[in-house]
């Protein structure tokens, strides 16, 4: 029988206030991993309830003390990375390896956040008045209300919670219902490294009776969610007309450039690893190839055979290279994608089909997929798939790359591959995206550096990196006159 699980709310583990529960399931293999509560607004309305009570005692916490219950969280995290990689490939799909590198981020956050305890940096400045002392702090705002999705299931949920909670927010964690155990996991090793009770608070449960009711509630002001662009938009509409604060994380239709004098080997091996790497399900994932005409044919036939060759299965193989997909619903998905890529004319040149021999029928894989001939307004060229679906668009030279590359409705992610010193300059200017890599995939941002995307990927707040505190803070200007005297600053200024 599988084990149920609870929400964390005031401290406490229990179930949803209705009693009902929902299936949490392997998509590799269809075992039943726990049952999870079914949650609804009286749930979320006793979370809040909780991170408000506990935010004015947190709040008042001394930075540098909320810290070392971060640096503790994260010692356990390294401790028992293994056993959280173990338990994300069961969860979500992705291969073991991937998910061993999904929880060194959410350690490197850990750390990373934590060192924010003693520097939270602000500002001093000299006064225009005479013995006039000016200065600007950070200060938390109150109650985050966190909404994360499956594809990083430990690592985004650290981005968000700990820079929230060293400022000296409490939190109300949502997290995706394809993968609450690593969630589970996180706020457990919150709770054993002493967090105190009401500080974070998780609720299970779908957008409609969970999401929707902590956007709507007024004593949460700030929203920080990583989804999808419709979800996304429809959160900012809402919360904006409360007036609060919304961070978001969207979508991605990133492209890899391959310029004519690019090694092929290595871009070969890049784009199949930021293509099929998590299955094509990461918005920095590589969806696009933009490669010019006089190397096209050769690139094409080297990622046609790379992905055909690319070996399927359940990720704690350590043969596997492409774990599932999340479910059901994402393979039928990712075939209609297929199908428009045939009916708009594009050349499939490998997979395009689901997976469903032997063993693989028990579980929700897809044969990673690779077009050519495909126009740069194509629906597979411009839309946002997430799956293992490779879209290459031929080009006569850079500008006319840049050019396609930069009018996605997306901005997050885009590389080049070049031995041109002055062209990858040019590239690190022109490219309009919020990442760029050069001679290197789409993938593999570190957590040191801002994270985020311009247009329709996000609304302009950006993730880790020294930004990481932006979406969770306020500035508090403050002016100490030492003068004795009543001084009007601008009228009095001679």
């Amino acid at each position: 029988m599988a084990h149920t699980f609870h929400n964390f709310i005031g401290g406490r583990w229990a179930p949803a206030r209705s009693g009902r529960t929902f299936a949490n399931s392997n998509p590799a293999t269809g075992e039943v991993l726990g049952e999870f509560p079914a949650s609804g607004p009286e749930d979320v309305n006793d979370a809040v309830e909780a991170a408000a009570g506990a935010y004015p005692a947190w709040r008042l916490t001394p930075a540098p003390r909320r810290a070392e219950i971060l640096f503790r969280a994260g010692e356990i995290m390294r401790a028992r990375k293994q056993d959280l990689a173990r338990a994300m490939t069961r969860e979500m799909g992705k291969v073991l390896a991937e998910a061993g590198g999904d929880v060194q981020e959410g350690i490197d956050m850990a750390f990373h956040a934590a060192g924010e305890g003693r520097r939270m940096h602000g500002v001093t400045t000299p006064s225009e008045m005479p013995d006039k002392w000016a200065m600007s702090v950070r200060v938390p705002i109150g109650v985050v209300g966190v909404i994360t999705p499956w594809n990083f299931p430990f690592a985004i949920p650290t981005w968000k919670l700990l820079p929230a909670l060293v400022a000296g927010n409490t939190a109300v964690f949502k997290p995706a219902s394809e993968t609450p155990k690593l969630a589970w996991h996180l706020a457990s090793i919150l709770e054993e490294a002493g967090l105190p009770a009401g500080v974070l608070n998780l609720v299970f449960g779908n957008g409609a009776q969970v999401g929707d009711p902590l956007v709507a509630d007024p004593r949460v002001p700030v929203i920080s969610f990583t989804g999808s662009t419709e979800v996304g938009l429809s959160i900012a509409t809402r919360a904006g007309a409360l007036g609060k604060r919304v961070a978001l994380e969207m979508g991605g239709k990133n492209a890899v450039i391959v310029m004519d004098d690019a090694d092929l080997a290595l871009a070969t091996e890049a784009i199949l690893w930021s293509a099929f790497g998590t299955t094509g399900q990461r918005c920095t994932a590589c969806s696009r190839v933009l490669v010019h005409e006089r190397v096209h044919d050769e690139l094409v036939q080297h990622l046609a055979d790379g992905a055909r060759a690319l070996r399927l299965g359940d990720g704690l193989d350590p043969a596997t290279q492409v774990g599932p997909l999340i479910n059901r619903g994402q393979v039928e998905r990712v075939q209609s994608y297929v199908k428009i890529g045939f009916d708009e004319g594009a050349k499939l040149v490998a997979g395009g089909v689901p997976a469903t021999e032997g063993a693989l029928a028990k579980g929700c894989f897809f044969r990673p997929t690779v077009f050519a001939g495909v126009r740069p307004d194509a629906r597979i060229a411009v839309e946002e798939i997430f799956g293992p679906v490779l879209s290459v668009v031929k080009v006569k030279d850079f500008a006319e790359a840049v050019r396609i590359n930069n009018a996605s409705r997306f901005g997050l992610s885009s590389s080049i591959f070049t031995r041109d010193v002055n062209r990858a300059f040019a590239a690190m200017r022109d490219l309009d995206t919020g990442l760029v890599y050069v001679n290197h995939g789409t993938t593999g941002a570190e957590i040191h550096l801002p994270f985020g995307g311009m247009r329709g990927t996000g609304n302009g707040h950006r993730e880790a990196g020294h930004t990481l505190l932006d979406p969770f803070t306020e500035w508090k200007s403050i002016y100490v006159d030492f003068s004795g005297r009543l001084q009007r600053a601008q009228i009095d200024i001679v």
